[in-house]
């Protein structure tokens, strides 16, 4: 009986997680695609994009995915796991335009394939119990 209601705690927390996902990624996706249509540099326009959507995707992340308070050290371990995360969506994000994918199409696969990398991530960010009270 406990094992069914970790499984369903766990299954509903990704299932948050998905739509934070969804929700994120549409705010950077259509701010990438707004600022390449107002004629500024690709790397520039998912860079400001992403920036936007992460900050909105911590606070998300954090009251409606994992239902923890907003603090500091979970901003620090969010940030820092977000930092990996960009470096990881500008090298796919370089590659798939070097293969020659049109522009406002080149993120889909990026997004796509960062999706487990960072929710292995954030799991472990938002679930770790701090040392520090």
């Amino acid at each position: 009986m406990k094992s069914m209601r970790f499984s369903s705690l766990i299954e509903r927390r990704f299932i948050r997680f998905c739509i934070v996902g969804a929700v994120s990624t549409a705010i950077h996706y259509g701010l990438y695609c707004l600022l390449l249509w107002s004629s500024v540099e690709v790397n520039v326009s998912y860079t400001i994009a992403y920036f936007l959507s992460f900050l909105v995707n911590f606070w998300l992340t954090s009251v409606f995915t994992f239902r923890a308070r907003i603090e500091w050290s979970k901003f620090a371990g969010f940030a820092g796991s977000h930092a990996f995360n960009y470096l990881l969506h500008m090298v796919l994000l370089n590659i798939v335009l070097w293969l020659h994918v049109p522009r406002y199409v080149a993120p889909i696969p990026v997004m796509a394939t960062a999706l487990v990398v960072q929710y292995t991530i954030l799991r472990f960010v938002f679930t770790h119990k701090s040392t520090h009270a």
